[in-house]
């Protein structure tokens, strides 16, 4: 699309035309609709957005002369819906793959209840007393279809879903969808008791060979047509679509093992009937076609299935190895056969079949067994380390750390198992010169890490390493090998004597603190504090004067009266707090972890102390994965930990200020608004600032935007604010008997101090809550700063009191720092936030600093128009917004600028653009800017002004510009603002060139 098109698209508003969507009223109108809609390759609304419009408006309740809510009318408009809702599954063939993602649980399930109703399943009678073999064929199906469904159901219910938060926009349709998920609820608790009954019809369908039929249109049209003409035919054993045994069968076995499989979490002994149906499922895939009616299986979901069913039961099958390089793997550690593992792992190196994680998922899992006390796993553990390094290297990965650790002190035997790897890790018929040269760089690095001299001579002078190295790249090494090795023999043990003298133990205490300083592993420093502890009789926890702990903890843990359990805890919380700064999560967990059960058999005190240590390391591990931009809501466990936390009321236990500030901050970032506002206890609201602050958030962001009664809240609100702004004052006499005011700073009369209302801010990522706060400090901001004329704007500044009683009282600087903190700190959240971007540049607007604020308000553009290419909003660029830039242009003396943005104004701003061309002097290109003026009026005025000066050149490219046919005035006017519209575009890019 040329720009001259997409620039006239924009200014018209018009887009390609579509055909409208077929209303759900056109086909209950035309019977034959419905059909020719099918057909069609996109039919538009689509077969799932059919059935539930029908089917929501058959189920419409209805108001009778009492204006009472009745239930939905049984006529004839209400039946022929549900049947057209029936038609349309029967023409996805009842695939329920199809129908599950489309529809919600209760929609699919009145779906199939009227399936149920028109296939005359005998109203009252369990599904489990029903002969199947005996009911007409189509019957038999529907009762098959819902019970499939049933168990299917509950499989997909026991999957972790996601849950969407509605927004500020949807908060009216909380209540809908509180109803449907209680009504879903409902709905999985009746599945679930009849669990047994589903699994016992469809075990029992599998005992019927004969083939079965489901409904089409043509049967569906059949009963509508009534029953005196449809019962014969529908009942019939050849009605319907013809499903053969083996299909049935096939998807019913693979149904059956999905339920088993998820039953077996509770009961072990279901893996092995899921297997059995599994199996099943499996031999009679292979007879159907490639293109099966109605068995619609995820093979992928059939492998992972069987191969976890495999693994579970430990049962073994001589095709295992054919089937996936998981199950062989999974079969070699079972049986321990662990030197067939380390040939299966250079066997892959080759392959590359296994992923890295499952690879080093299985030298973990050996790891943790030696770790365990199982010794005898060591070395399969070092060799399956040098495997993955080697296919590391080949994938151009980062080695890891523990394969690092074993070059340290590498043996004679570990260098030669590594080059064996090396050797047989290469193809040499398939090979590719990038592998090759992958592996030549890992042999270079492995000679240049050998610290020992004749392991390095071992790798350099190795067949594979002479092939694949160039003559270069080996003379090199060999060189400095030389030198490391006279290095070596230069400085090698110049004075023996003194290695025979044996450590004094107070060598000895120094080298187990050092370790005791380094270690992360909590095993490992239990350990040293023993050993040091039967060397000497004092405290260790004083090791390190970097080991703090908060001053509200060290009572506590300094009462413990054995000295080995109190330097224990001490350095394992220390240890943990500190991991927990640096964000080294993972440590600090399995320190705090380690606490905690130390702990739990002494002191229910220090257990509570740990729990809530644990809960924000939890809750900063999560914030800081949403800072990296993470958007997955936060675990229910995590939000009832806050919550327990939050309510918790147990007098004697010490707490930190910040595990609440932090735990607040958590529940605005994630909207628990209702939480904060309804069901804190009212006492922790009293006695902790930061959750009254954040209750008096939450409870004026969730009225946002509303009536003129939200304004209470805002009010509360407020007044907390202006009093963390404040500041006390006294009275002091000088020596000269004067009495002066003294304001002092350090002394807040708020809930808390500024500066610690900063910092929690600066906790904040919700939106919502860091707009509140700039509209807030906007309006205070306007208020107290008397000596400025021009007003911030922001969101939501009418719902903020006008006006101040004690304004002597603010510290204005204070609330100047504040609000531009505030903002920039938002902005490093959301650079792309229109409104944010606004309110910066008008502070720095009414602070005089006119070329930050030009910056500001083009960027401001510049998101919401993608770098201009379309029209900015009016909401953005609204006539004072613009007449700002007009005012910043015109103090920087761009008075060309000025002219050319006077006429973006609704009505052009003549008098200011004539008195701006009028001046002599101009910081801009001048008359380089004319291309973006389309106003006739004013390039007349410019030729007539270029005229008089006598400036030729200036005077011809302004009659260039207005001589452009497109800004004739008898043009359209459809041609004029399109003219206008790519000289807005064009003049506005050139800017942010500018200013950017």
């Amino acid at each position: 699309m040329s720009a001259e098109a997409a620039d006239r698209e924009a200014v018209t508003g018009s887009r390609p035309s579509t055909p409208p969507q077929t209303s759900w009223f056109e086909f209950l109108l035309d019977p034959s609709l419905l059909e020719q809609h099918l057909q069609k390759s996109n039919p538009d609304p689509s077969p799932v957005q059919l059935v539930i419009q029908f089917l929501e408006q058959a189920s419409k309740p209805s108001v009778n002369e009492q204006n009472l809510v009745q239930p939905p009318v049984d006529n004839r408009r209400n039946r022929t819906l549900k049947l057209l809702a029936l038609k349309v599954a029967a023409h996805v063939r009842w695939d329920l793959d199809v129908l599950e993602k489309g529809l919600t649980i209760p929609v699919l399930n009145m779906l199939l209840n009227e399936l149920l109703c028109v296939s005359k399943v005998p109203p009252g009678v369990k599904h489990v007393d029903l002969d199947l073999s005996t009911l007409p064929p189509t019957t038999a199906m529907a009762v098959l279809i819902y019970n499939r469904w049933a168990i299917r159901t509950i499989v997909l219910s026991s999957f972790p879903e996601k849950q969407a938060k509605p927004g500020p926009h949807q908060l009216n349709m909380i209540n809908l969808v509180q109803q449907e998920k209680e009504l879903t609820e409902n709905i999985l608790t009746v599945l679930k008791e009849q669990a047994s009954d589903s699994i016992m019809v469809l075990e029992g369908a599998l005992n019927i060979k004969k083939d079965f039929y489901i409904h089409t249109l043509h049967t569906l049209d059949l009963l509508a047509a009534g029953p005196s003409t449809a019962n014969g035919e529908t009942e019939s054993s050849t009605a319907g679509l013809r499903i053969s045994a083996d299909e049935l069968h096939c998807q019913v076995h693979y149904d059956l093992g999905g339920i088993y499989f998820q039953q077996g979490c509770s009961d072990p002994s279901a893996y092995e009937k899921a297997q059995e149906h599994f199996c099943k499922t499996r031999e009679l895939l292979t007879k159907l076609s490639s293109d099966p009616l109605h068995c619609h299986l995820d093979e992928k979901r059939l492998a992972g299935y069987w191969s976890a069913c495999r693994a579970l039961t430990g049962s073994s099958d001589p095709s295992d190895s054919q089937l996936t390089p998981y199950g062989l793997i999974n079969n070699l550690i079972k049986t321990q056969n662990y030197q067939g593992l380390i040939d299966a792992f250079i066997k892959d190196n080759v392959m590359h079949s296994l992923p890295n994680n499952f690879r080093h998922s299985v030298q973990l899992e050996l790891l943790h067994r030696v770790q365990q006390g199982d010794r005898a796993l060591e070395e399969v553990c070092h060799k399956l380390c040098l495997c993955n390094a080697v296919h590391d290297a080949l994938e151009g990965q980062v080695l890891s750390v523990r394969f690092q650790q074993l070059l340290l002190k590498p043996s004679k035997h570990t260098i030669s198992f590594l080059l064996e790897v090396c050797t047989k890790s290469l193809d040499k018929e398939h090979t590719s010169e990038t592998s090759r040269r992958k592996m030549a760089l890992f042999l270079k690095n492995l000679c240049e890490r050998l610290e020992e001299v004749p392991l390095a001579y071992m790798v350099s002078s190795h067949k594979l390493f002479m092939e694949l190295l160039t003559d270069e790249e080996k003379k090199t090494l060999l060189d400095q090998m030389r030198k490391r090795s006279a290095t070596v023999n230069l400085s090698a043990k110049p004075l023996p004597s003194f290695y025979d003298i044996p450590a004094s133990a107070s060598v000895n205490i120094g080298q187990l603190e050092q370790q005791l300083i380094l270690s992360l592993d909590a095993r490992q420093i239990r350990q040293i504090l023993i050993e040091l502890h039967g060397m000497a009789e004092r405290s260790f926890w004083r090791v390190n004067s970097k080991w703090e702990v908060p001053s509200d903890y060290i009572n506590v843990i300094l009462a413990i009266k054995d000295n080995l359990t109190r330097d224990l805890v001490y350095i394992l919380m220390a240890k943990g707090l500190h991991c927990v700064n640096i964000k080294d999560f993972v440590h600090g967990r399995q320190l705090f972890t380690a606490c905690l059960e130390l702990v739990t058999e002494f002191s229910p005190k220090l257990r509570q102390v740990m729990l809530n240590e644990m809960l924000l390391l939890e809750v900063r591990a999560h914030e800081a994965g949403a800072a990296e931009g993470n958007t997955e809501r936060p675990p229910p466990d995590l939000v009832s930990r806050v919550r327990g936390y939050l309510e918790m009321r147990i007098h004697d236990i010490p707490l930190r200020q910040v595990v609440g500030e932090e735990c607040v901050a958590f529940m605005l970032n994630w909207r628990e608004n209702e939480y904060l506002t309804l069901q804190v206890p009212t006492a922790l609201v009293n006695n902790n600032p930061y959750i009254k602050l954040g209750q008096l958030l939450a409870a004026t962001c969730k009225e946002l935007p509303g009536p003129k009664e939200s304004r209470r809240t805002a009010k509360e609100l407020w007044e907390a604010v202006v009093q963390i702004c404040s500041v006390s004052s006294q009275h002091k006499r000088a020596s000269d008997g004067r009495v002066s005011l003294i304001k002092q700073r350090d002394s807040s009369l708020g809930i808390l101090p500024r500066s610690k209302f900063i910092t929690f801010v600066k906790k904040l990522r919700e939106p919502l809550v860091l707009t509140t706060l700039i509209s807030l400090f906007v309006r205070l901001h306007s208020i107290v700063r008397v000596d400025i004329v021009n007003e911030v704007t922001a969101e939501h500044l009418s719902i903020w009191p006008s006006s101040l009683a004690n304004i002597q009282s603010v510290d204005v600087e204070a609330v100047a720092v504040t609000v531009k903190e505030l903002v920039t700190y938002a902005l490093t959240l959301n650079p792309n936030n229109q409104s944010w971007l606004i309110t910066q540049a008008d502070i720095y607007f009414v602070t005089n600093q006119y070329s930050a604020a030009m910056h500001y308000y083009l960027q401001a553009g510049t998101v919401c128009s993608d770098y201009f290419t379309k029209p900015v909003p009016p909401d953005v660029y609204t006539d004072q917004v613009l007449k700002r830039m007009i005012k910043c242009c015109s103090v920087l003396n761009c008075h060309t600028q000025v002219a050319v943005l006077c006429q973006f104004l609704r009505e052009v701003d003549y008098m200011t653009a004539f008195k701006a061309l009028q001046e002599q002097t101009s910081h801009d290109s001048m008359d380089s800017f004319y291309q973006y003026i389309w106003d006739v009026t004013i390039l007349e005025y410019l030729t007539h002004i270029h005229h008089k000066r006598g400036e030729i050149e200036k005077r011809q490219v302004a009659i260039k510009a207005i001589g452009q046919t497109e800004l004739n005035s008898s043009n359209p006017e459809e041609v004029l603002q399109l003219a206008a519209q790519k000289r807005k575009k064009k003049f506005l890019q050139a800017m942010a060139k500018l200013y950017f």
